[in-house]
């Protein structure tokens, strides 16, 4: 499982294990979690990188109806797997 390093504004680097990726709306989007395996937290990042940026720029989205219509693709493509997405 790829794994990322996520920095929220200049705080210490995070890693999370990055689940499933999806685009939307040429947004890209990232559903992470911070363990590899079992049940655990799950966030859903959306890449808000420009094309000069040098690495990528990630956000937690938090709007509610961004992060429902978001989060109900990733469960389509989770449940093909047999796993169960509850966000």
């Amino acid at each position: 499982m790829e794994k990322i390093m996520f920095s929220p504004d200049g705080e210490e680097a995070v890693e999370f294990y990055c689940l499933e990726q999806t685009v939307i709306g040429a947004k890209t989007y990232l559903l992470v979690t911070d363990e590899e395996d079992g049940d655990s937290e799950a966030l859903i990042l959306r890449d808000d990188s420009d094309m000069n940026d040098e690495e990528a720029v990630y956000v937690i989205v938090d709007d509610d109806q961004e992060l429902e219509a978001v989060a109900g693709v990733f469960r389509k493509l989770l449940s093909e797997d047999g796993v169960d997405l509850d966000i």
